[in-house]
């Protein structure tokens, strides 16, 4: 349920040759950063602009002037980076994505048509296909003890070794507002969460996390 090939169609993004080698997803997290340096020396010079070093924008997204673009970065075809947009580096974007106004991103990988519009907080996360995330509503990466984080999924725990891991978002999972998605959570397939929501662990395919109320499927 939380690996690679079940939660995400990886011919929706330019990383599916980093993601592939990967039986789950987080491990990808750690080479983003090299990834994107490599390919991007590969885009036709035709399709993407290099505005500066280690960055490359597809000459038809939109990218507002007070947006922060750090390298290294690729943004797709026809996104729209809007104002105020602070991407940190080592993201990679993909086509008909909207990064919205005050939003941060960073060592990310965030699918085509995946939508942060309003006030969003992306770290060490990668998020898939057409995914959705409400106002406000953000991916937490660091316990606040500072020790490794663990995935959960039923009774099963996997150790990731990481400091830093934010959320796993399946293609077209939403997210509502002001929802905080905590250190190691995976959101499968059409998933969907509540407004105000605080989730941990996994939350299955077609399913929707209502809160404290519990998870339930999806009718």
């Amino acid at each position: 349920m939380i690996t690679t090939k079940n939660l995400f169609d990886l011919s929706h993004s330019l990383a599916s040759p980093l993601l592939e080698k990967t039986e789950y997803p987080w491990e990808a997290l750690d080479h983003i950063k090299d990834f994107i340096l490599a390919l991007g020396k590969t885009l036709p010079e035709a399709e993407y602009d290099q505005p500066s070093p280690g960055v490359w924008i597809a000459r038809d997204a939109s990218v507002a002037p007070s947006a922060h673009i750090g390298a290294p970065c690729i943004i797709g075809h026809k996104t729209e980076v809007r104002q105020c947009a602070f991407i940190r580096g080592s993201a990679l974007i993909g086509d008909g994505a909207v990064v919205g106004n005050s939003t941060e991103i960073k060592n990310a990988i965030l699918f085509d048509g995946v939508q942060v519009p309003h006030f969003n907080y992306v770290g060490d996360s990668i998020l898939g296909y057409k995914s959705h995330l409400g106002a406000g509503a953000v991916t937490s990466n660091v316990k606040s003890d500072k020790t490794p984080v663990s995935v959960r999924s039923g009774d099963e725990v996997y150790s990731t070794g990481r400091k830093k891991l934010g959320a796993m978002v399946g293609d077209y999972a939403e997210v509502g507002c002001n929802s905080v998605l905590n250190p190691g959570t995976v959101l499968g397939r059409h998933a969907a969460v509540y407004p105000l929501s605080s989730v941990r662990g996994t939350v299955p395919e077609n399913h929707i996390c209502k809160g404290d109320r519990g998870i339930f499927p999806r009718k």
